[in-house]
């Protein structure tokens, strides 16, 4: 009786049954992964631009410590601001054609 048939088969059988599995269980974590792997590149795209706005979000806030003439500035364009003494001239809203 030939012994190495059975374990030979055993072997055989135990490899296909593995790798049945690789292929059923194997191919949705493949696309977990690939899915995975986007996220993280889209996530990575946000952080950038995160840092690209809280740089120059810094950049304002340095600007506004620092800068009386930024100040100045912002309260003429946004508050209508005007110096004493300056004379403003206000002239009425024409229709666009």
């Amino acid at each position: 009786m030939n012994v190495r048939a059975p374990r030979t088969a055993l072997v055989a059988g135990l490899a296909l049954l593995f790798g049945g599995g690789l292929v059923v269980y194997g191919g949705a974590g493949v696309l977990k992964v690939r899915a995975m792997q986007a996220e993280i590149q889209q996530l990575e795209r946000d952080l950038q631009a995160l840092r690209a706005q809280t740089q120059k979000l810094t950049a304002t806030i340095d600007r506004l410590r620092n800068d009386p003439a930024y100040i100045e500035k912002l309260a003429r364009e946004d508050l209508g601001y005007v110096r004493e003494g300056e004379t403003v001239l206000k002239f009425p809203a024409t229709k666009a054609k």
